[in-house]
């Protein structure tokens, strides 16, 4: 398959963070910008020149943003499968979109507020935004996906490198992270909607009855590290941990020194971990096979 360069790149982004530096980046590589809302503000705010995604559809934004770009001319361009889908875009006047650079609502922050309302939640939930890094990761063979802004120098790099194209195997590997980016997204969607019961009340506000343990529990987990072996030597394992963990965990601790642990040293350590922290005083205690010795 031939590597086509990037010539337009859509963004669509809530975390701003490092977003100018590399939109203006992109311009340099007369890399076409297409944005929505904010990010064009943001974008214009620092000179940076970028189609407004209304004026790219030639439909405007409507419904208080919720319907932006949820739109053939987008979805057309982002999901085309280039020589396959060359005659379907010549008719219909599309251009292909070969970097999409998006994050979504703030969702999570928004429910780890006290007292949050429903009303709140329902509309930080991102429709368009996941439609958008779902359609660019499923098309990966044509067109690169960024949800991290950790990740647009690596991008930049590979511009650099591949005259102006993202190595297949770079799209693969962002692709596959954008699915477990949208995944973590709706697990915590998900996880506080079957917390409630909500019950309709005509005559006032509906009631809300809320459970600290929802009906489904959905959770994703990150790797930290393979591990020499499981449970016994002959027994594959690796050694995974909550997003984004809790602070002070065994999970996010640094090993500062010995050969990568095992299984059982996991497990020991947890051990000692929750034997130490039943005291208020300065403490040791030392495990053997899960038993404080």
């Amino acid at each position: 398959m031939k590597e086509q360069p990037i010539k337009t790149a859509l963004l669509s982004t809530t975390n701003k963070s490092l977003l100018p530096e590399f939109a203006l980046k992109l311009t340099q590589k007369n890399i076409q910008l297409i944005s929505s809302g904010g990010t064009h503000k943001i974008l214009a705010d620092h000179g940076i020149k970028s189609i407004e995604v209304s004026d790219f559809t030639g439909f405007p934004e409507t419904m208080g943003g919720r319907v932006k770009t949820l739109h053939p001319k987008i979805h057309g361009g982002i999901l085309s499968r280039r020589q396959q889908d060359k005659d379907v875009m010549e008719k219909h006047d599309l251009i292909t979109i070969d970097l999409v650079v998006v994050n979504l609502y703030a969702f999570v922050e928004t429910i780890s507020k006290t007292n949050v309302e429903l009303t709140d939640a329902i509309e930080n939930i991102d429709i368009g935004g996941p439609t958008l890094i779902r359609a660019a990761a499923k098309n990966f063979n044509h067109v690169c996906v960024i949800v991290d802004p950790n990740d647009y120098a690596m991008v930049l790099s590979d511009l650099d490198e591949h005259n102006g194209t993202v190595a297949i195997e770079t799209r693969f590997k962002l692709a596959a992270k954008a699915f477990a980016y949208t995944a973590n997204y709706e697990s915590h969607i998900a996880n506080f909607l079957n917390k409630l019961d909500y019950q309709p009340n005509k005559a006032k506000k509906p009631i809300e009855t809320r459970s600290e343990f929802p009906d489904i529990f959905t959770l994703q987990w990150q790797k930290v590290q393979d591990m020499r072996y499981g449970e016994n030597p002959h027994q594959q394992a690796a050694f995974y941990k909550e997003i984004p963990g809790a602070p002070g965990s065994l999970a996010n601790a640094e090993q500062t020194q010995g050969k990568p642990l095992s299984f059982n040293n996991i497990a020991d350590a947890d051990a000692a971990f929750n034997c130490v922290t039943s005291f208020s005083t300065p403490t040791c205690v030392i495990v053997k096979h899960a038993n404080p010795c």
